[in-house]
């Protein structure tokens, strides 16, 4: 008797010890998944680029006004980090048909597209990025739907409707089906349009015999529990409205595995784990929001099976992303949180009156009421008609929800102001697919980014071979240069696989750059520069086009009323302008010059130097000319100086002592140390010529010389003023259906914001649309209207 209770005794102790142990073991696992997630999300800013332009349809010959907000996924609020982002308009195969490069500045950037009459009608999507987002999926980049239209060419107006094609997709709560365990599977069913149909379904089995029913809740999307057998086959059967019936597989059933299942109690979730796993085996569950660690715990598996009870509280705003890893730190299960409890921004609009005739002033005011923070705002003012969009989407709803998910959703507004628990769910089943690679963060390796946030203006990058063998060329220093009025000068050298990058500044508008080996003789090395754009795409779709009979009048008048404005106010319209930008001298004016209509006229460049620059040294060695620069009567030793011709560096001093010197107008000399960043010149010799055309001479034959598009340069919204009754009675026609845009409305102290315009002889109803995000973060989005009518304004 004594000796069974000393085993019970020992047993009880090994059981205990054990239990430590797996306890201890299970906290280091959780707290290394914790340090590595943390880790990574520190050394990962991520952004987000919300992108409001002025409407959604567009004609070819029209402007496209658009607006960049740039936000700190982390908190939502402004990120003043980029300088530059880039904005593109790609048709269906993902072929740019527009590119610009914007400047940011304090989180903001604006700019416009001028539509192309060469443009093919048909859907497209506007998507922007920065250089750093091109790091990561292309998921992560902001993209919109639009249409663009050319009424100046043969346009096939339907009928009726074309015959519906069907997009089925299904989607395992957590990830996976699994043999055996029973789990929730969503679903989501749209047409050609990329919106949800009705319709209803079920699911059968090899033997046809029917497993479950399902009908889709709201916007094609619901879900259904199943129970598989991997012996078994499984197909879904869908009839839709017209008795056509489609059939579709199920995604492929795992032997073993895990499946989770969340239980929204109102206070609490609970997350039930079920596996096929051995007993006593640990799983760990992480809840993250916006890079923040929310919730880690971890269980052990009992029958298998665990349930993780987790307290809304400690979950962030917004969605959140719950892990499932085994005991071997791998994930085996995710799905998507969301939960809202209101950080809108409260806005109210008005315009002094809701009716007005044409050509009268409309007066608005704009009110913040829960910040205290500036709030930076853009305000479009357009027609209603059947081809716009009157219910557009809120920056509020894109930081809150749609940036965080894949995919086209239907209606965003809907998930976070209807209320409807069910469709928020069923939308974070079928569109949340995590964006996180678990395999970078767990294996924690040293991150290497290969695209560089541009903190100070745009980075041209490129790379040098050596043409017969293409390998790069490491260690090689390389001049660019931007000839013109404003030279330019950036200087580089190659890393060892022969790339090279170059931090430009205030470089705006379309280019020549000449980019080249720093060598005394003309160089065979080859030079390329790599496209700017992001060459990665996401797998959103953009949805089929199509344009019905009955829209025919909305488009005539809309293509009217563009080309009236074009024809007599398209100067106005489309004008272009170069910001603010330093245009100070290269050299800052540190430079001596030299007007050589001041100096007796030399037949040779030579003499030139020799006879009346004091501060150059021409000497010759071996057939080849060579120059120093004197500073304070003392020559820089035998370093060379930089030479320009037009702007261009020209290493083969033999080129310009055998160029015109009668074609040259002036010449600047820098008589000490110039510095550019980490290279030193030995003093600057740059000659200008009358016509700017180098005047003869030759530059690098194998130099690369390009045009390059710089930031794109700034437009200003034309809106004609009526303020006298001579402007009124102007016979001049104004067909405006864009009546106002404006990127730039900031609030005062007091959340206070107006501006005004006039209305145009287009008579009809009128929205405006306002996007906003104040500077602690708060988003907010908000519409007003009135009617402009004919007759007199009471």
């Amino acid at each position: 008797m004594k000796k069974n209770n000393y085993l019970v005794k020992v047993s009880a102790l090994t059981i205990a010890l054990l239990t430590t142990v797996v306890s201890i073991v299970s906290a280091q696992v959780l707290d290394d998944i914790q340090s590595k997630f943390n880790n990574y999300a520190q050394n990962t800013l991520q952004e987000k680029l919300y992108v409001h332009t002025d409407k959604d349809f567009y004609l070819a010959g029209e402007l496209l006004w658009f607006k960049i907000y740039d936000i700190n996924a982390a908190d939502n609020k402004p990120l003043d980090a980029a300088k530059v982002a880039y904005a593109e308009i790609l048709d269906r195969d993902n072929n740019p048909i527009l590119q610009a490069k914007i400047a940011m500045d304090n989180g903001s950037g604006n700019g416009s597209f001028y539509l192309p009459v060469s443009a093919v009608s048909g859907s497209y999507k506007i998507r922007a990025y920065t250089n750093w987002m091109k790091n990561f999926s292309a998921d992560k980049y902001f993209e919109k739907n639009i249409t663009l239209v050319n009424s100046l060419k043969e346009i096939a107006l339907q009928t009726k409707e074309p015959t519906p094609e069907y997009d089925v997709q299904f989607f395992p709560e957590g990830g996976s089906l699994v043999n055996g365990l029973t789990g929730k599977v969503a679903y989501r069913v749209v047409g050609n349009d990329g919106k949800g149909v009705d319709f209803t379904g079920a699911i059968v089995n090899k033997t046809n015999d029917t497993i479950a029913r399902f009908k889709p809740h709201q916007f094609g999307m619901g879900t259904f529990m199943l129970k598989p057998d991997a012996s078994n086959t499984y197909r879904a059967v869908l009839k839709f409205k017209g008795n056509k019936t489609i059939t579709a597989p199920l995604p492929p059933i795992a032997v073993s595995g895990y499946v989770m299942q969340l239980t929204d109690n109102g206070a609490e979730l609970k997350i039930t784990v079920n596996s096929s796993a051995a007993n006593n085996s640990s799983v760990y569950l992480v809840a993250h929001t916006r890079q923040n660690i929310a919730v880690a715990k971890t269980l052990t598996l009992i029958n298998g099976e665990a349930s993780f009870l987790i307290d809304k509280n400690q979950l962030g705003e917004g969605i959140s992303h719950i892990t499932l890893f085994n005991n071997e730190k791998q994930p085996v299960c995710e799905r998507l949180y969301s939960k809202h409890s209101g950080q809108k921004l409260t806005i109210e609009a008005a315009t002094d009156k809701p009716e007005y005739t044409s050509r009268k002033k409309v007066a608005v005011s704009i009110l913040t009421k829960n910040t205290i923070e500036p709030t930076d705002m853009s305000v479009a003012v357009y027609r209603l008609d059947s081809l716009e969009n009157s219910n557009p989407e809120s920056i509020y709803t894109y930081t809150w929800l749609t940036s965080e998910l894949r995919g086209n959703i239907e209606s965003p507004d809907y998930y976070l102001n209807a209320g409807d628990n069910e469709a928020l769910d069923n939308l974070m089943l079928t569109h949340g697919w995590s964006k996180y690679n678990w395999d970078d963060i767990l294996q924690a390796k040293e991150i290497a980014f290969k695209y560089l946030p541009e903190y100070n203006g745009h980075i041209i990058t490129g790379k040098v071979t050596d043409p017969k063998t293409s390998a790069p060329v490491a260690n090689e220093r390389v001049l660019l240069t931007i000839p013109g009025k404003r030279v330019q000068l950036y200087n580089s050298q190659t890393d060892a696989a022969g790339n090279f990058l170059i931090n430009t500044k205030d470089l705006v508008g379309q280019n020549e750059i000449v980019v080249q080996s720093r060598l005394e003789q003309d160089t065979l090395l080859k030079i390329q520069i790599s496209n700017p754009y992001s060459e990665k795409f996401s797998s959103n779709k953009v949805p089929a086009f199509s344009l019905q009979k009955d829209l025919y009048n909305s488009l005539f008048t809309h293509s009217v009323s563009m080309q009236v404005q074009n024809l007599y106010s398209g100067e106005k319209i489309k004008q272009q302008y170069i910001p603010n930008i330093d245009t100070t001298s290269t050299f800052n004016g540190l430079q001596k010059v030299y007007l050589l209509d001041n100096y007796t006229r030399f037949t040779t460049m030579e003499e030139v130097l020799r006879e009346y620059i004091h501060e150059v040294l021409v000497s010759k060695q071996k057939d080849q000319f060579r120059f120093r620069v004197l500073n304070n009567d003392y020559y820089m030793g035998s370093n060379q100086p930089l030479v320009l011709f037009d702007g261009i560096p020209v290493y083969n001093f033999n080129k310009i002592i055998a160029a015109d010197p009668l074609k040259v107008r002036k010449l600047e000399v820098v008589p000490h140390k110039y510095y550019r960043g980490d290279d030193v010149e030995y003093g600057v010799l740059s000659f200008t010529t009358y016509k700017g055309d180098l005047g003869g001479v030759e530059i690098d034959p194998h130099a690369l010389v390009m045009d390059y598009e710089g930031l794109q340069l700034k437009r200003t919204f034309f809106s004609p003023v009526y303020e006298t009754q001579l402007q009124v009675s102007d016979h001049l026609p104004d067909f405006r259906t864009l009546l106002y845009w404006s990127p730039n409305v900031t609030t005062d102290a007091n959340g206070k914001a107006a501006f005004s315009f006039y209305t145009s002889d287009q008579t009809g109803k009128y929205m405006g649309v306002v996007q906003c995000i104040s500077a602690d973060g708060k988003a907010g989005s908000q519409v007003f209207g009135f009617e402009v009518k004919g007759g007199v304004t009471p």
